[in-house]
């Protein structure tokens, strides 16, 4: 058994040691914002914050965040960056396939409570997240946008 805080709720899992974070918001928590993509690390898609770090869910052990606080998209508009950064989203008409952009919200919004006022080289730098649709030029607008407090 582990306890995690996500969303500013605690929960109590029956966790197997190891289990990856994702597979505890999803299938033990039924929290299906965050999405499985590589499984490696590498694409992003299951991003999360982890005291206000964007983190890759599908490679961190459910029982090594036991006492932090996590943040899914699910609560993103909670925040009021994460509440700019979903309009600004909707508003530059971002996704295309979707499936990414959970994992693209949580670290744009990292980002912009980082550096609240990012250059093109922090958003080219710091947002990382794959995006097999291309909608990079999309991405970095939206940021800019969220990070002037438009949407």
């Amino acid at each position: 058994m582990v306890t995690i805080r996500v969303n500013e709720t605690d929960h109590t899992i029956d966790a197997d040691e190891g289990m990856p974070l994702l597979w505890a918001i999803r299938d033990i928590l039924g929290m299906t914002g965050t999405k499985y993509g590589c499984g490696i690390g590498m694409c992003g898609a299951c991003t999360v914050l982890i005291d206000g770090q964007p983190t890759r869910s599908c490679v961190t052990p459910a029982d090594s965040v036991e006492g932090l606080a996590i943040t899914t998209i699910e609560a993103i508009e909670n925040d009021p960056v994460g509440h700019r950064v979903v309009e600004a989203w909707v508003t530059s008409q971002v996704p295309q396939c979707g499936y990414c952009q959970s994992g693209q919200v949580m670290a744009a919004t990292a980002l912009i409570k980082q550096i609240p006022q990012p250059t093109d080289e922090d958003i080219i730098a710091t947002m990382t997240n794959l995006c097999r649709c291309g909608t990079y030029n999309a991405i970095a607008a939206a940021v800019r946008l969220a990070a002037n407090g438009a949407a």
